[in-house]
C-alpha cells in the first residue's frame, strides 16, 4: 500500500511540473509557431511601403536655444549681465539677512515673553508655598496643643478614677 501512495506521489509531481513548465514556456512557444507557420502559409507577401516622408528634424534645428542650456558659462563674459546678476545676488543676500534678523527678534520675543510668564508663574507658586507653610505651621501648632490637653485630660481622668475605686467604685 505505502509503495502505490510512493508511485502515486510521484506521478502527482511529475505532471505538475510538466504543466507547470507549460503555463511558463507555452505562450512564447505558441506565439513563435504561429507567427512562422503563417509565414510559411501565406502566398502572397507584402509588398515594402514606399514612403514619401521627410526626414524628422531635429531638436537643434527646431529650437536652437535648446542647445545653448546646458552651457554653463553662459554670459559670463557679458558685463552687463554679470552686474546684473551680481546686483540680484546682492538683493537676495541682503534679503535673506533681513529675514533671519526678522526671524531672530521674534524668537527674542518670544523668549522674553516666555521668560516673563515662567517668572510670574513661579512667584505665584512660592506665594501659595507661602501660605501652605504657614497653615501647615498653624496646623502643627493646634495639634500640639490638643495633644498637651489630650494628656491633661487623661492623668485628670486617671486621677479621678483612682479616686473613685478608693471610694468603692469598681469600674466597667
Amino acid at each position: 500500500m505505502l509503495r502505490r501512495s510512493g508511485t502515486c506521489l510521484r506521478s502527482c509531481l511529475v505532471i505538475f511540473a510538466l504543466v507547470s513548465a507549460l503555463g511558463v514556456c507555452g505562450p512564447a512557444l505558441y506565439w513563435r509557431f504561429k507567427r512562422t507557420l503563417r509565414f510559411a502559409d501565406s502566398k502572397f507577401s507584402c509588398p515594402p511601403c514606399i514612403c514619401d516622408c521627410p526626414q524628422p528634424l531635429s531638436l537643434v534645428k527646431i529650437a536652437p536655444w535648446l542647445a545653448n542650456l546646458s552651457d554653463t558659462d553662459c554670459g559670463r563674459n557679458d558685463p552687463d549681465l554679470k552686474q546684473e546678476m551680481e546686483k540680484q545676488f546682492i538683493d537676495l543676500l541682503t534679503e535673506e539677512l533681513k529675514l533671519q534678523e526678522a526671524v531672530a527678534e521674534e524668537h527674542a520675543r518670544h523668549m522674553n515673553i516666555t521668560f516673563g510668564e515662567a517668572k510670574r508663574v513661579a512667584s505665584q507658586y512660592q506665594r501659595e508655598a507661602e501660605k501652605c507653610i504657614a497653615a501647615t505651621e498653624t496646623c502643627e501648632g493646634a495639634r500640639e496643643k490638643a495633644e498637651a490637653l489630650l494628656i491633661k485630660e487623661r492623668k485628670l481622668t486617671t486621677t479621678w478614677e483612682h479616686r473613685a475605686r478608693e471610694m468603692g467604685w469598681e469600674g466597667e
